[in-house]
């Protein structure tokens, strides 16, 4: 360990990991240090099925496994979250080279919670004049609006019809097209993926990216725009590990991490008993800087075991359903996940859905009753509320890179977001897109 290198990274939760793969495969020499004897940090899969019992505190004497089928065919995510098939997180794992590691399944579909009933998300034309959450004239308006948006051309004004990207604002491009407040409401929750309104009153253009994203997403794999990894999120680090080792870097997992050491305010190794491995940076997650963070809010999650499909949805064997924060009167939304069996991840015919979101009162558990209704009978259910924290400044002067912890969204584009700004600010480039136009299934 007593070595010289460009960076340190502590911690293998799934952004320390991609962070790794994209210094090592830039050229960097990176040491991964993790003090857990797992992969995976909060976002790690947990098998047997004894271990998901284990951490939540269920006595092993009173717990009957052998019901949920065999123990070894679980791995339940703590964090699981969906891919766009089409979004930030696949383009990493293209340019890095790391699908060669993975198997990928397309969610089966993507719902959205109104008036006390569950809708599948029109994403096209001919969904949306099919679908049962929009009467006749407003399918119309709403084609019109999702035709605009496929059309559209930041480089080409043509294509901007009567909408300036530039000034108009979100809602005043749903005024344009005429849509009512509830077309609004789920287009912007369950299609742009925004967790609050204020959107609204911001230009436009990020907003029609969002909808793009999603109908393109849509379009490359067929039933809905997610896609989840066979065996779980794990396989997302230990993938990103892989590579890492592939392009010279070093991983060590049980490694305690006594301090950071500094010169002159800079951050310039790690100590871990009597050895000391020096660098040029640290990236870490929070729990190895507390001092560095601010806690910003919570996030409450419930894991549920389940031996159905969640009602009306067409037994889909996974699926994701948004609760917008009006339709419950809330300030934030509510997020379900679900994957099952067939991702390789319970037993056969079983299903883990997880509700999510972020936590408003004093009583974080009846926040996600919604969420916990539309589930149907609950087999089992594991309650978790975390902290959320921020790094206190942009880690420049120290050269200590810190994420966020991860949010309630069950999508990764917020994640991406993350690690491709502290990857600038680490490295003072830009990762570019745009240069990523591989297909998944080619890769493998």
């Amino acid at each position: 360990m007593d070595e010289q290198y460009d960076a340190i990274v502590l911690g293998t939760g799934l952004k320390e990991c991609i962070l790794s793969g994209m210094l090592s495969v830039s050229g960097k020499k990176v040491l991964h240090i993790d003090r857990n004897k797992y992969y995976g940090g909060e976002s790690a899969s947990i098998t047997p099925l004894e271990d998901l019992f284990g951490k939540f505190g269920f006595d092993s004497t009173t717990v009957n496994v052998e019901e949920y089928g065999r123990s070894r065919d679980w791995n339940v995510d703590l964090i699981p979250k969906f891919l766009m098939a089409n979004g930030s997180l696949v383009k990493l794992l293209i340019h890095t080279g790391v699908t060669r590691y993975l198997e990928f399944k397309s969610c089966e579909g993507s719902y959205v919670y109104k008036g006390g009933k569950i809708f599948k998300v029109p994403a096209d034309e001919r969904e949306a004049l099919a679908s049962s959450l929009m009467g006749l004239f407003e399918k119309r308006r709403y084609r019109s609006f999702l035709v605009f948006v496929q059309n559209f051309n930041l480089d080409d004004p043509k294509t901007w019809q009567a909408i300036d990207p530039n000034k108009t604002t979100g809602a005043e491009l749903y005024q344009y097209f005429k849509l009512d407040k509830e077309t609004a409401d789920f287009t912007g929750h369950a299609l742009a993926l925004y967790r609050d309104d204020d959107y609204l009153q911001d230009t436009c253009l990020d907003l029609i990216n969002r909808v793009k994203l999603y109908s393109e997403s849509l379009v490359r794999y067929g039933k809905s725009p997610y896609l989840y990894p066979l065996y779980g999120l794990g396989e997302l680090p230990q993938g990103f590990a892989r590579l890492s080792a592939i392009y010279g870097g070093t991983y060590m997992l049980d490694k305690p991490v006594d301090e950071i050491v500094f010169e002159n305010g800079k951050a310039v190794g790690v100590r871990s008993g009597t050895e000391v491995a020096r660098c040029k940076q640290i990236y870490c997650d929070p729990s190895y800087v507390l001092d560095r963070v601010d806690k910003v809010g919570q996030v409450v999650r419930c894991v549920c075991i389940l031996n159905h499909p969640i009602p009306n949805t067409n037994n889909a064997l996974s699926c994701q359903i948004i609760i917008p924060q009006k339709q419950v009167n809330r300030k934030s939304d509510i997020y379900i996940s679900v994957v099952s069996y067939t991702h390789q991840v319970a037993a056969k015919g079983w299903f883990i859905a997880l509700v999510s979101t972020t936590v408003e009162t004093s009583n974080p558990e009846a926040e996600i009753v919604p969420g916990l209704n539309i589930l149907g009978p609950i087999k089992q259910k594991f309650v978790m509320v975390s902290d959320l924290y921020k790094p206190k400044d942009d880690g420049k002067e120290s050269q200590i890179f810190i994420s966020q912890s991860f949010d309630a969204t069950s999508h990764f584009e917020t994640t991406c977001n993350d690690v491709v700004d502290i990857f600038r600010r680490g490295t003072g480039e830009d990762f570019d897109f745009s240069k990523v136009k591989l297909d998944l299934n080619e890769e493998q």
